[in-house]
């Protein structure tokens, strides 16, 4: 008989709870799963554990020192503890290291109020830094058409150089240097271009800081809602949340979801491309049609009107369908079925090999 190794469930204590997750999960993902806090930085859900900010250290029983919770793996019977004192006194001496580094402009810092290491602070309790204050001095970014690339916020937490090589498989990026010179850029200081840069945006998504952040919507602020769709650029079904503010699309995100077929990611279109293309002055808003030989505006009830009144002329081969390779597999299915059974005629072509 073939056990399904992922169908094995253990049972670990978590600060005195009994929790039951799946075996091979990390001491992480099984606090998450019970509602507990653990700070992180590197972590991130799409990427391969890193335990590089050294923030989710915990205490396990029967084990050596202070092991990261993102890269060690329960086992059934192991008791955990998150929240010792000791191990709130560990955090804030590392945060407050990662925190003399970073310069202390959150009020100007177009991040604010959207910033992973503010959210850390305060859950961590972080008042005050002791250390003294480490200027980095670095140029800021802006090759690239998109986004600006301020190293000087960086925390090295190495997020941006996995998902580029990790997910995107592209690699544009690296930790460049070593030791306390240690910084994320191209290789021989390329440009993004030069580096294979596609643009997709993910190392901007996935920054927990304002390092990375893109040039139209940068200082937008706080939208006022988010809006949850399907890119229209092409077929795939990519989700992306749109964020709105004074009813104007101001940056298009893609929505990280396991049942979602984009799973965080989009291409140069979805990210940067669906404010500008919304709200481009040449777009048509409405149907036009022509009369006294002039395009004018009219209701969809009389433009599809006209349409179907026109088409009820026309049957068999005097009529042809030409659908898009950019639409759905559903809406290429109602295409055909339309050309062959409303109209009766198998004239369907499409524009996929161009």
């Amino acid at each position: 008989m073939v056990v399904d190794e992922r169908a094995k469930v253990v049972t670990v204590t978590i600060d005195g709870r009994m929790v039951k997750v799946k075996d091979g999960c990390t001491v992480l993902e099984a606090a998450r799963q019970a509602g507990i806090y653990v700070p992180t930085l590197c972590y991130h859900p799409s990427l391969s554990p890193y335990g590089a900010c050294r923030l989710c250290i915990v205490e396990i029983e029967n084990m050596r020192g202070f092991p990261t919770a993102c890269t060690t793996p329960v086992t059934d019977g192991m008791v955990i503890r998150t929240d010792s004192a000791q191990l709130r006194e560990l955090r804030k001496n590392i945060f407050e290291l990662i925190l003399a580094e970073h310069p202390k402009q959150c009020v100007t810092c177009a991040k604010n109020l959207r910033c992973e290491l503010q959210e850390v602070a305060s859950r961590i309790g972080v008042e005050e830094v002791t250390l003294p204050p480490i200027r980095k001095d670095l140029p800021v970014y802006r090759d690239s058409p998109f986004f600006d690339r301020d190293y000087n916020l960086c925390v090295l937490c190495g997020r941006c150089v996995r998902v580029c090589q990790e997910v995107r498989g592209v690699g544009a990026i690296a930790f460049v240097y070593r030791g306390s010179r240690a910084l994320v850029g191209t290789a021989f200081d390329k440009t993004l271009q030069d580096s294979g840069c596609q643009f997709c945006g993910a190392c901007v998504d996935i920054c927990p800081t304002g390092a990375l952040l893109d040039r139209e919507s940068k200082w937008s602020g706080l939208p006022d809602k988010s809006v949850v769709t399907i890119c229209p650029y092409c077929g795939v079904g990519c989700q992306l949340s749109l964020e709105v503010k004074a009813g104007r699309v101001v940056r298009s995100v893609p929505v990280y979801d396991e049942s979602s077929v984009n799973k965080g990611q989009a291409c140069v279109k979805g990210r940067f491309g669906i404010a500008e293309f919304v709200h481009h002055p040449e777009r048509l808003s409405s149907p036009l049609m022509r009369k006294d030989g002039k395009l004018v505006e009219t209701s969809w009830e009389a433009a599809l009107g006209f349409v179907a009144e026109v088409l009820s002329r026309h049957k068999g081969d005097e009529f042809a369908f030409i659908a898009s390779a950019k639409c759905t597999n559903e809406e290429n299915y109602l295409a055909q079925k339309f050309t062959r059974a409303v109209m009766g005629t198998n004239n369907v072509d499409h524009c996929a090999r161009l």
